[in-house]
């Protein structure tokens, strides 16, 4: 039974916990999945490869409403298929083999593997594993619903459905989340016709109110929304396509015919594939693993003493930048037990690479007011982009920053954007909530270039009644 000073569960973000610090020391490295994880192959990086020409292929459609004449002559998509895969698959190989091959104190296992005890393992090929410190990093995986026809090669999740020839005439998009909003966005940009069905009445439902609102309204000019209804089974037709088939739960029924259908209905964590209960680990309500601040996976509420967990497998967020910001805390703790870190989760952002984009840190108006009991100590700013110069330059009618923040103390709680550029718009609001600079601090106390669009977030900051907590520049 081969022993290991360190064994680590997942290619992703754990990979990264192979320091220096370990060369003379025995690792196992152990992935069932794609050496890299999800975000090198199926998620954050190829996505935006596609949305970025999707956004490009867009273009002529936005130019002509400023009396510019653009034509689209093709859009490739095999072509751009090609190119993202042929990068991303020798990324992914080249990383494999580094780990499988060029370190001598590293042993890859490329096969899935469940816990027999805190620190034990057994893979799918029945090798027994031992180690003084684990780190699990198993990450999350797509899901179908258990309806009729999701076993029909027309049916896809993120993880497969960017490797299809295409790009196809029709496409239903089931889901009203961040994945859904990506691939309906690139679907449409690239000349398909979407349809996007969710069976709440809402879409990105994590999201303030407000801007979830504008979105829905912003997308429904760009492909067709059916909101309410809920997926009952996939048909094949016989000719290569397919029938998905909806129903509002009162009788309606919604049929679309189709030559593919996305499921981008979420993820979710790796944990039920661990048999983690064999090694006596806590399941939080979304069934990732309980850990502690220091990131130990708990037992019974306590934690297991050299036992970490980090990325979607432990966390809510689904982000690779909160999964890399982990790995640093395990990497140093796995290192240094004697003296722990912990994580610190203030002001984590994302970003929605849709058309328009979205952008958020911090809280919602509604979660604002519900922790402030509605109290009059909320303040709120809405700020269009079309009220600035470059807004003007664009002629904008759907961009805005929304702002919420606390009165009396002039601390910003949330900020939400939606619009051109809105994941790059967001960073000095999320500096703001990291470094909790007061509104009129951040409003004033640096130069904001005119006429760049980052104007409008100045102006929203100036807009937000808050009082002045000692003197700003004028």
């Amino acid at each position: 039974m081969p022993h290991y000073d360190l064994a680590i569960i997942g290619s992703g973000s754990g990979n990264s916990l192979i320091s220096p610090f370990w060369a003379g020391k025995r690792v196992a490295l152990i992935d069932g999945g794609v050496f890299g994880g999800t975000c090198v192959n199926v998620g954050c990086i190829p996505t935006k490869m596609f949305a970025y020409p999707a956004a490009l292929a867009a273009v002529p459609a936005e130019a002509s409403r400023l009396g510019v004449d653009l034509t689209l002559d093709s859009a490739r998509w095999n072509a751009i298929r090609d190119r993202i895969f042929g990068r991303i698959d020798a990324i992914s190989e080249s990383g494999r083999r580094y780990r499988a091959e060029e370190l001598d104190n590293v042993d890859l296992y490329q096969e899935f593997v469940r816990f027999t005890g805190p620190r034990s393992l057994q893979t799918e090929s029945g090798t027994r594993i031992t180690a003084d410190q684990v780190a699990v990093a198993a990450g999350s995986r797509a899901v179908k619903p258990d309806v009729p026809g999701m076993d029909l090669p027309q049916v896809h999740t993120s993880d497969t459905v960017m490797r299809i020839d295409g790009p196809p005439r029709q496409v239903v998009v089931v889901g009203g989340g961040y994945i859904a909003a990506e691939f309906a966005a690139i679907f449409h940009g690239f000349g398909s016709e979407v349809v996007q069905v969710n069976r709440s009445g809402r879409l990105l439902r994590g999201n303030d109110g407000e801007i979830a609102r504008r979105f829905a309204e912003a997308a429904a000019r760009r492909w067709k929304l059916e909101l309410g209804f809920s997926l009952q089974a996939v048909e094949d037709t016989g000719d290569g396509r397919v029938t998905a088939v909806f129903d509002d739960g009162d009788g309606k029924q919604l049929r679309l015919e189709t030559d593919i259908v996305l499921m981008a209905t979420g993820r979710v964590p790796n944990t039920d594939k661990l048999d983690v209960g064999a090694a006596g680990f806590d399941l939080a309500p979304d069934k990732t693993l309980s850990v502690d601040p220091q990131l130990r996976v708990l037992s019974h509420g306590e934690p297991v003493g050299g036992v970490y967990a980090l990325g979607d497998v432990a966390n809510r967020f689904q982000l690779k930048h909160v999964a890399n910001r982990e790995a640093r805390v395990v990497a140093h703790n796995l290192e240094h037990p004697e003296r722990l870190r912990s994580i610190d989760y203030t002001g984590v952002p994302f970003a929605v690479f849709t058309q328009p984009q979205l952008a958020a840190v911090g809280l919602t108006e509604e979660e604002a007011r519900a922790r402030a009991g509605g109290a009059e100590d909320i303040v709120v700013a809405v700020q269009d982009y079309g009220t600035t110069a470059y807004g003007w330059a664009m002629e904008d009618s759907e961009g805005i920053v929304k702002l919420i923040a606390e009165k009396s103390t002039g601390r910003l709680l949330g900020a939400h954007i939606l619009g051109h550029e809105a994941a790059m718009l967001i960073q000095p609001l999320v500096q703001a909530i990291a470094f909790s600079t007061p509104v009129p601090t951040l409003a004033r106390g640096p130069y904001w270039i005119h006429p760049a669009l980052t104007e409008v977030v100045e102006n929203a900051l100036l807009a937000l009644e808050v009082d002045v907590p000692g003197d700003v520049p004028l």
